[in-house]
């Protein structure tokens, strides 16, 4: 029996946005019966983004709910760094946006110092909003756009 296929993907997510929607839907695409393990940031570690960031059991909740409605079950954890379980545990794929890839290059030469073998690193690219720029949680929380990258009348 092949042993089960394990992806991983973390982030802040507040607000959950398109962006981040794409990022957990190739992710639960590559889990398929195999372990989707999502490592949701700490209020500690999303207490140093630059914009107010709501609390983790209720960003947990909305990952939870997202997920679940793609038809998958998260294991969530807590990331108190930005690595969490990959750099003891092993996984095939490591899900990422262009603005995690840095931290999911670092992991892999980390895993390489241990001894472990790479990880997989998938990157998935930002989701445009409307005025050509990428989606973000910033963006979101300045009043620019909405969580789907409709810009918002700055005139309100």
């Amino acid at each position: 029996m092949a042993p089960m296929t394990r992806i991983a993907v973390g982030g802040t997510f507040d607000p959950l946005h398109d962006g981040h929607k794409a990022l957990l839907r190739k992710a639960v695409e590559l889990s398929g019966d195999g372990e989707l393990i999502v490592g949701i940031t700490s209020d500690e570690l999303a207490g140093k983004k630059c914009h107010e960031v709501s609390g983790y059991n209720l960003r947990c909740e909305h990952v939870r709910i997202f997920v679940r409605s793609q038809g998958a079950a998260p294991v969530i954890v807590r990331l108190d760094d930005p690595y969490g379980p990959t750099l003891h545990d092993d996984f095939d794929y490591l899900v990422v946006s262009p603005e995690t890839h840095p931290a999911a290059l670092e992991i892999n030469r980390l895993r390489r110092e241990k001894g472990l073998r790479e990880i997989q690193v998938i990157l998935v690219d930002y989701v445009i909003a409307d005025d050509g720029l990428p989606i973000s949680s910033t963006r979101i929380k300045n009043g620019e756009i909405d969580v789907h990258g409709k810009v918002l009348d700055s005139n309100n």
